[in-house]
């Protein structure tokens, strides 16, 4: 397999960091951008920007980074690395510990989290590099992805059945979907959706407004993001926030009412957010999380009703390995997972009322 050095980008490069992330060989993630690392810098993380570099390709991939007593730094490769193929990863590891080891950055572990496909044989990779399998983080591990490169009209068929008559439905009943300035009254209004969905729908807790705020801003300005919204009667009653970046869009936020009367709004708001990320130039949707594939029709799992929405575009689930820790110190890592993760967690939440991860 070819080898990989590692080490810190360049200040040339992290200017451009967007552009180098979005040709990756997997086309980067929007959890590895510029927009997101400004966002984490004030929620608890420090970050740091890597290149990985091989024979035929560099990986450009954001690693956020918290400091612990006595136990070190632990790095959180998200979504990352992004590698052309599961059997090149462990040459990534070689080398980031290579690196750590060489700039003595006092690292204990690093979590990582690849979009590769889930599947026996990529799983045996990565225990086979000496990974310890550990819970996911993000949400998008099982997700909804879709083919959005076909014309219109063509991928309006492909879509599920139950997709396509809603959206049709939508269209002939002449629902409007209205593209919102980000403005403050825009991000209230999609937050109280957010939290009206998640309360009904879910025993997920939203974070709080400011983060949202933020993290909106951010991909708003870069010009990565935009809000969707369907109103009945003068009040709004499905949201989105769907994000552009590099070849793939994503519906990161969404929300609606409970109680409405226009059948398909919410597909419809998908729809008319699917082709206007085509026009910028996007080949997937990502529809950013549902159930694992084998839990899809469970009833009991908190994300069941979001999964068959999802799925009434995609048809499928793709689930992908999920998140691992590479250990680079075995006796700190051992205190950190026997009880330092736990106890930290627990004191940054007490502490600022905020999620850790």
């Amino acid at each position: 397999m070819p080898e990989f050095t590692a080490r810190f980008a360049t200040a040339a490069e992290i200017a451009q960091w967007d552009s180098l992330v979005t040709a990756n060989p997997n086309g980067g993630n929007l959890l590895q951008s510029e927009a997101f690392a400004a966002v984490k810098k004030n929620y608890g993380w420090d970050t740091q920007f890597i290149a990985f570099e091989g024979p035929s390709y560099t990986s450009y991939n954001l690693v956020l980074q918290k400091s612990f007593p006595i136990l070190g730094k632990l790095w959180y490769l998200i979504k990352g690395p992004d590698a052309a193929d599961v059997a090149q990863i462990p040459a990534m590891l070689d080398a980031l510990r290579a690196f750590v080891k060489r700039a003595k950055l006092n690292v204990f572990a690093a979590k990582i989290e690849p979009d590769i496909v889930s599947s026996e044989a990529a799983h045996a990779v990565l225990l086979g590099a000496g990974l310890v399998k550990v819970p996911d983080l993000q949400p998008n591990d099982n997700t909804a992805l879709l083919d959005i490169s076909p014309e219109p009209n063509e991928l309006l068929r492909k879509l599920h059945s139950r997709g396509r008559n809603a959206v049709r439905r939508a269209l002939r009943e002449e629902v409007e979907v209205v593209r919102m300035e980000p403005t403050e009254e825009t991000m209230r209004t999609m937050y109280d959706l957010m939290v009206g969905t998640i309360t009904a729908k879910s025993n997920s807790q939203a974070r709080d407004f400011d983060y949202y705020k933020q993290f909106w801003t951010e991909f708003c300005k870069r010009g990565q993001g935009r809000f969707y919204f369907v109103f009945e009667d003068g009040v709004a009653s499905v949201g989105a926030f769907v994000i552009n970046y590099g070849s793939k869009a994503t519906y990161k936020d969404g929300g609606s009412l409970q109680k409405r009367n226009q059948y398909g709004d919410s597909h419809l708001v998908q729809w008319v957010a699917i082709n206007d990320m085509k026009e910028l130039g996007a080949q997937q949707y990502d529809f950013c999380g549902t159930p694992p594939s084998d839990r899809l029709k469970d009833p009991t799992h908190p994300h069941h009703g979001l999964g068959l929405f999802k799925t009434s575009f995609s048809k499928t689930v793709t689930d992908f390995v999920g998140c691992y820790d590479l250990v680079l110190s075995p006796m700190r890592y051992k205190l950190w997972s026997m009880a330092g993760e736990r106890v930290f967690r627990q004191l940054y939440t007490r502490r600022t009322g905020k999620q850790f991860y």
